[in-house]
């Protein structure tokens, strides 16, 4: 029994490992219907099952990937899907050398007696979805909490019941043998200072992980993909590049155990430029203090300039392949300290 606990540990941290390595980051494709049917809309592209499948094979099939991405993070109407070939979705991805993992989370949902402030919903049906998804090949998934910033909240209370949460998730997901990405997500929306948004994402993260203790989380075999730490979008004052990456760093050295293997970042609405530029800033400032991997696990600022180039039609998807897989290595690039913000500007 000690030999088999020993070796599903040694698995979950050698797919912790893979999904971190060689400075790649992950993909977050997980968009939920509503979200991804509200981008399609905007671009009047018709909002279907069709044309998000299609979408997804057009990310999925993009030649060469893998030179950029080490995982990608799947939707569950993504997870039952079939290419146009009749290849299912997770066998695409395993073909081409990329690690799958899964959203698991049912969205956030008002909390009750809290005004404002959100409750992610779907623990229930976890350890049953948690086999199947495993016996499907998948390795790794994803919880999203959201806390917002804003008159007297976020709450003690919003705090601590998402990172209980968002624990129980992640000791259920080692239990299945799959690694679990936890995602507490400092919102952007707001007036709020760089300083406001350190002080409430250092206060998140050190309950996540009292919680995480708690649960007997193992960290070796967890990812984190959190905020950066940024002023609120409406915030007159926008802060440097410079200063969002000491900011966020610093807060992290803070807050993050060492035996966490990687800090996965979303990129929470900022823009593709300016996510790659202020990522690029924290290893070229600080890579050699860093004590666990600094990544990325981005949607919209790997997925939109692609998105818009496609729109729907089959004539446009190698540009818009094209398009995906630069944004990827300007990722890639800013893990090595050796992305050109004022070069991509302009291109």
């Amino acid at each position: 029994m000690m030999n088999e606990s020993l070796q599903y540990s040694r698995q979950l941290i050698d797919t912790a490992k893979a999904l971190l390595a060689n400075d790649k980051g992950l993909l977050a494709m997980d968009e939920s219907i509503p979200t991804c049917n509200k981008r399609f809309i905007k671009l009047g592209i018709p909002a279907e099952l069709k044309y998000r499948t299609a979408y997804r094979e057009m990310i999925i099939t993009t030649p060469n990937l893998k030179d950029n991405i080490n995982g990608v993070i799947l939707f569950s109407e993504t997870v039952v899907a079939e290419l146009k070939n009749g290849t299912p979705f997770i066998k695409a991805v395993i073909d081409a050398r990329i690690i799958p993992g899964i959203k698991l989370d049912n969205g956030a949902v008002d909390m009750a007696n809290h005004p404002q402030e959100k409750i992610t919903e779907g623990l229930d049906s976890l350890p049953a979805a948690l086999a199947e998804y495993a016996e499907k090949g998948l390795r790794f998934a994803k919880w999203r909490a959201v806390i917002t910033i804003g008159n007297n909240i976020p709450s003690m209370a919003c705090i601590e019941s998402n990172a209980n949460i968002l624990a129980r998730y992640a000791a259920l997901c080692q239990q299945a043998g799959l690694v679990p990405i936890v995602e507490p997500e400092v919102l952007m929306d707001g007036d709020h200072t760089l300083e406001q948004c350190y002080e409430v994402t250092e206060k998140v993260l050190r309950t996540v992980f009292n919680e995480l203790y708690k649960q007997k989380v193992m960290l070796e075999g967890m990812i984190l993909k959190p905020n950066m730490v940024v002023p609120g979008l409406t915030c007159p004052d926008q802060s440097t590049i410079e200063e969002v990456a000491k900011s966020t760093i610093q807060c992290f050295l803070q807050s993050v155990p060492a035996a966490v293997p990687g800090i996965a970042f979303l990129s929470g609405g900022q823009s593709a430029q300016l996510a790659s530029a202020r990522l690029n800033e924290m290893h070229r400032q600080f890579k050699s203090k860093l004590p666990w991997a600094v990544t990325f696990s981005f949607s919209r600022a790997i997925q939109q300039p692609a998105l818009e180039i496609w729109q729907g039609d089959n004539a446009n998807v190698a540009a818009a392949q094209t398009a995906l897989n630069y944004r990827a290595g300007c990722n890639k690039a800013a893990n090595r300290g050796e992305y050109n913000f004022d070069l991509d500007k302009n291109k």
